[in-house]
């Protein structure tokens, strides 16, 4: 029964994404963007998330893009989208390694994690993956907040202008879907001197996270709509 249900909210998505891309054949959603560069610091915390990249110290580079989800002018609240990509180059793992984490605004508490809500600010604004990673101890979420610099505002105009001459500074925590937040991470991103951010594409099917395991059902969920994005514009 499970299944059935996330297969059809799979397809309700699907469709849903197939028509926007009728309007917006590039990007359906998230159609604009800020390319950004950085790196993450994997701290000890002492916290066993069951997800061996969330546990083991590490430095590593990133490349990530902010974006708003509708797409709507700078002015209106809109989902925000933070989807960043970890090159791994520590424990042995190939350089081309590569694990995609998607956040979005979000509420910080139960339910809210599990809820999309338009934000005007991004240093007000909590981020989530809204849907869990498999660990071994059972489901982790991934979540962020703006620590630096105060004052941050949602829109792409807005980042650009503080972020321009600035670092954005955010801590990522970990979560079980009802339990309490723990920080094991600091994220901090700059403006990219390639600001060519069309054909960065993020995917979090193709690219899981290290050391984590997906939920079939997720996977049912989110497969009809990434495999619909990666198709090049034109192909239904």
């Amino acid at each position: 029964m499970a299944g059935f249900i996330s297969s059809a909210i799979g397809v309700g998505f699907e469709t849903v994404f197939r028509g926007i891309r009728q309007v917006r054949p590039h990007r359906p959603i998230h159609p604009r963007g800020l390319r950004l560069d950085g790196e993450v610091v994997v701290h000890g915390h002492g916290e066993p998330s069951g997800i061996s990249w969330l546990d083991r110290p590490a430095a590593y580079p990133v490349t990530a893009r902010v974006s708003r989800s509708v797409g709507l002018p700078d002015g209106l609240p809109d989902v925000v989208g933070l989807a960043v990509r970890v090159h791994h180059r520590a424990d042995g793992a190939p350089p081309s390694t590569v694990s995609d984490i998607l956040l979005s605004s979000t509420g910080w508490g139960i339910p809210g994690r599990f809820v999309l809500v338009p934000r005007i600010s991004l240093s007000r604004a909590p981020l989530s993956t809204v849907m869990p990673y498999r660990g071994e101890n059972g489901p982790v979420l991934l979540g962020a907040r703006t620590r630096a610099p105060a004052g941050l505002p949602a829109s792409l105009r807005g980042v650009e202008h503080a972020v321009g001459g600035s670092v954005w500074q955010l801590s990522l925590h970990f979560a079980t879907p009802t339990g309490p937040w723990a920080q094991f991470a600091t994220l901090t991103l700059t403006l990219s001197p390639d600001r060519d951010e069309e054909d960065l594409r993020f995917d979090a099917v193709l690219h899981p996270l290290a050391g984590a395991g997906t939920y079939e059902w997720s996977r049912r969920v989110r497969e009809p709509s990434y495999a619909l994005a990666r198709r090049p514009p034109g192909d239904s």
